[in-house]
C-alpha cells in the first residue's frame, strides 16, 4: 500500500486559507480632529519571526535606509501532530463522484493539528493594539473556515482555528536611536483532516433502495406489511444526468422476510 503516489495538497492548502484571514488587516491615523489622515494595509509574509528581526537588527540607526518597515505581520507552520480525540474508523470507507463522474472509494480521513504562530511587529503600542483588536473578537477560542480538501470528488470541510495562546514581547535595546520592535505572539491550531488516495469503486452506483416496513419494532416478530422501492428513471441514468425515481409500494401478509444474502423473500 505504501509508494502509491497521491497528493492532495490539504497542507499547502490550509496554509493558504489561515494566511488569509489575516491578509487584510489595517491601521488607521486620526488628527486632533478625529479624521482619518492614513489608511495603512499590514503587510503579511510566511516566514519565522527570526528572519524579520534579523532584517531590522542588521541596519538599527535610523539614520540610514530603511530595512524593513513596520507595522507587518509573518506567519508559519511550526507543529503537526495527530489528533486521537476526533478518531474515526481506519477500515470505513465512502463513496464520492469525480469531477467526470466516476465513481470513487476513499477511506475515512485521518485528523491531524497543524499548529500556526502568527507575529504582529509593530513600532508603536498603538499600532499592535488597533491589529490585535482587529483579530481576537473572532476567536471564541475557534473560527471555523471552509477548506476545499479534495477537488476531484468535491470535498469541502470546516476547520476550526482555534486561538491558543497569546504573548507579548518588546526587542527594544539600547539608546534612543535604535529602533523599537514590539511583538504580539499569537499561537493557533488548525484542526484539518488528511484523506488518503482515491481509488476506483467496483461497487458502482446505487441503482435500487428497497425498505420493508414493520407492524412493531421488534422485527424476530413482527410481520412485514409494505415494501417500498425506489429506483431511478431511466435506470441507466448516470449522476450528472437530468432524471427522476420510480417509487413503488407493495403489501404484504405472507409472513415472509427478505434475505439480503439470497435477495429474494424466504
Amino acid at each position: 500500500m505504501l509508494g502509491t503516489y497521491f497528493y492532495h495538497e490539504i497542507l499547502r492548502k490550509t496554509v493558504i486559507a489561515f494566511g488569509t484571514l489575516f491578509n487584510e488587516v489595517h491601521i488607521q491615523k486620526e488628527d486632533k480632529n478625529g479624521n482619518t489622515i492614513s489608511d495603512i494595509k499590514v503587510p503579511l509574509a510566511y516566514g519565522p519571526r527570526s528572519k524579520f528581526l534579523a532584517k531590522i537588527e542588521q541596519q538599527q540607526e535610523l539614520a540610514k535606509a530603511t530595512a524593513i518597515t513596520l507595522p507587518r505581520m509573518s506567519f508559519e507552520m511550526n507543529s503537526l501532530s495527530y489528533d486521537p480525540s476526533r478518531k474515526t474508523s481506519v477500515t470505513k470507507t465512502f463513496k464520492a463522484v469525480d469531477d467526470k463522474d466516476r465513481v470513487k472509494k476513499v477511506f475515512l480521513p485521518v485528523p491531524y493539528n497543524v499548529g500556526f504562530e502568527l507575529n504582529i511587529m509593530t513600532k508603536l503600542n498603538d499600532d499592535a493594539l488597533q491589529i490585535v483588536e482587529q483579530i481576537l473578537p473572532f476567536f471564541q477560542p475557534s473560527f471555523n473556515i471552509t477548506v476545499d480538501l479534495i477537488n476531484s470528488i468535491g470535498e469541502k470541510r470546516d476547520i476550526p482555528i482555534v486561538l491558543e495562546n497569546i504573548s507579548f514581547t518588546d526587542e527594544y535595546e539600547g539608546d534612543f536611536s535604535s529602533r523599537r520592535v514590539l511583538t504580539y505572539t499569537l499561537n493557533f491550531v488548525a484542526k484539518t483532516y488528511l484523506f488518503g488516495p482515491i481509488a476506483e469503486s467496483t461497487d458502482g452506483l446505487i441503482r435500487k433502495v428497497q425498505v420493508d416496513y414493520y407492524s412493531d419494532t421488534n422485527t424476530q416478530t413482527a410481520k412485514r406489511e409494505m415494501r417500498y422501492t425506489a429506483e431511478p428513471d431511466p435506470i441507466t441514468a448516470e449522476p450528472g444526468d437530468d432524471f427522476g425515481f420510480n417509487e413503488t409500494s407493495t403489501y404484504f401478509d405472507d409472513g415472509k422476510n427478505y434475505s439480503p444474502t439470497r435477495q429474494e423473500d424466504v
